[in-house]
């Protein structure tokens, strides 16, 4: 095990490195930036926290001895009495859910429309730019959609973008370079929002208790069976999630465009 007592790591950078059980006393993290990490048993002690900014799936996370999940989960369903329908459990549900998303992101394109195209290739704070995130959502629908539950072993379109993080993979397309037209993006996604509301409409009870028949091919996901309803609440998840990453990003463009 290594020890880094008293070095100054300032500035390093930790990129697909295990980090597992480590141990970190008396550092200073002021300025850390964490992103793409898993924390499941991480346990704090003795520590300060001011203008900490957590965004991310949130479990049961105890804070001088208070469970604050449920409260952060209570909160965004106030702020978006929509969100709850993420969570379907029929395939009545499943089909309600659908025509959320779709009425969602309709808005949020018209309000991409209103920006400056160049802008909606831009970053904000490292994140994706806006076409970059609708070109992760066809990835995901080739995904789980298309590949897992339609058998299609590689669905993919040049323009999917698979997340930062995966590791690279036969076959899967990753171009962080490509700058496409918003319209020949929204076509694409159009494409491929048709094929989820074609599931939908056609899903059963009895089939969303079901599982997928495995894909004989390499690839992502990896080829096995898969539970026809967690594909489908992973579709609503990505969905619902990137979309308000896309709206925040928006509303920072906006000001930008505004203040110079």
């Amino acid at each position: 095990m290594r020890d880094f007592t008293g070095e100054d790591l300032r500035g390093a950078r930790f990129e697909r490195a295990d980090l597992s059980g480590i141990e970190i006393r008396a550092c200073v993290l002021n300025g850390a930036r964490l992103r793409g990490v898993e924390m499941d048993g991480v346990v704090m002690r003795g520590v300060e926290l001011a203008d900490v900014d957590i965004y991310g799936e949130i479990g049961r996370l105890v804070v001088n001895g208070v469970d604050v999940g449920p409260l952060v989960e209570a909160e965004l369903d106030r702020r978006h009495p929509e969100r709850a329908k993420m969570r379907p459990t029929d395939a009545a549900g499943f089909r309600e859910a659908w025509d959320v998303v779709e009425q969602l992101w309709a808005g949020t394109v018209d309000r991409a429309r209103r920006l400056d195209p160049e802008l909606l290739h831009e970053s904000v704070d490292g994140e994706w730019s806006f076409t970059e995130t609708l070109r992760h959502l066809v990835f995901a629908t080739d995904a789980w959609v298309r590949r897992v539950m339609l058998g299609d072993p590689a669905p993919w379109d040049p323009l999917d973008l698979p997340w930062d993080e995966m590791p690279e993979t036969p076959g899967i397309p990753r171009d962080r370079t490509v700058r496409p037209p918003l319209d020949t993006v929204l076509e694409l996604r159009r494409d491929r929002m048709a094929t989820v509301r074609e599931v939908v409409d056609g899903l059963t009870d009895e089939a969303l208790d079901g599982g997928t028949e495995p894909v004989d091919a390499p690839g992502w996901p990896r080829p096995r069976s898969y539970p026809v309803r967690e594909c489908l609440r992973i579709i609503l998840n990505e969905e619902w999630e990137h979309r308000l990453y896309a709206e925040r990003d928006l509303a920072a463009l906006h000001l930008r465009r505004t203040h110079g």
